[in-house]
């Protein structure tokens, strides 16, 4: 029974190290390589064959200022100050979510969010979310902050199958991600939490107070440069 024991701990722990090294060649490759497809977008090209999966990568600089300002004041006020994690900000969620007796509140950083789009799924776990803060804590290291924005605004969710601020720009209002305005970014922006179904009830009063929230707090959001 010890050696059966031994035997699928070893096997595990094997496993284990497997899923660090693709993770850690993953992020050393994209590190100066375009993200072509995220485990999401993988998902949801599997889950729906039949649709075409909207994506197009834009550098950094190709990018809308007015975009980058809206996505860190509407997810990760404190992007620039933090090395993954956001613990305060969890303390925070978690007290909402207690109150509220469900979860309302995601304390979530950026950083945690793409190292789950990359490379994970959407359950929630306990197995996930470790893996989810190795990543993280991966990615912080060996990625500057500004990669992390770049790639996290390319491989993003905003809409069925529309993936990366480009596509979302095109579909929504067919233009470039360069040129969009001050309230063209807040609305895309407002759409990250629940993009599937904000697209689809753009009214829901939810929406409309992140809308109001971006708007809000937008001139103290902090972006690489």
């Amino acid at each position: 029974m010890k050696t059966l024991f031994m035997r699928i701990f070893l096997i595990l722990m094997t496993l284990f190290m497997v899923v660090q090294l693709w993770i850690f060649a993953s992020l050393l490759w994209w590190r100066t390589h375009p993200v072509d497809r995220s485990m999401f977008m993988r998902i949801d090209a599997f889950q729906y064959p039949d649709e075409t999966l909207q994506h197009k990568w834009r550098d950094y600089d190709e990018i809308s200022n007015q975009f980058k300002h809206a996505v860190v004041a509407a997810e990760d006020g404190k992007f620039l100050h933090h090395h993954g994690f956001d613990f305060e900000g969890m303390q925070v969620a978690l007290h909402r979510n207690e109150k509220a007796d469900e979860i309302v509140a995601g304390g979530s950083t950026i950083s945690q969010q793409l190292a789950k789009n990359l490379f994970l799924f959407n359950q929630r776990s306990f197995v996930r979310k470790g893996q989810e803060a190795i990543a993280t804590w991966m990615m912080e290291r060996m990625w500057s902050k500004q990669r992390i924005l770049e790639v996290y605004m390319n491989s993003v969710e905003l809409g069925a199958n529309i993936y990366g601020v480009e596509a979302a720009s095109r579909h929504y209002f067919h233009k470039s991600s360069k040129n969009l305005t001050r309230e063209q970014a807040i609305f895309l922006a407002a759409l990250l939490p629940n993009p599937r179904y904000y697209q689809q009830h753009p009214e829901d009063e939810k929406f409309r107070f992140r809308k109001h929230f971006i708007a809000k707090y937008i001139r103290y959001s902090q972006i690489p440069t």
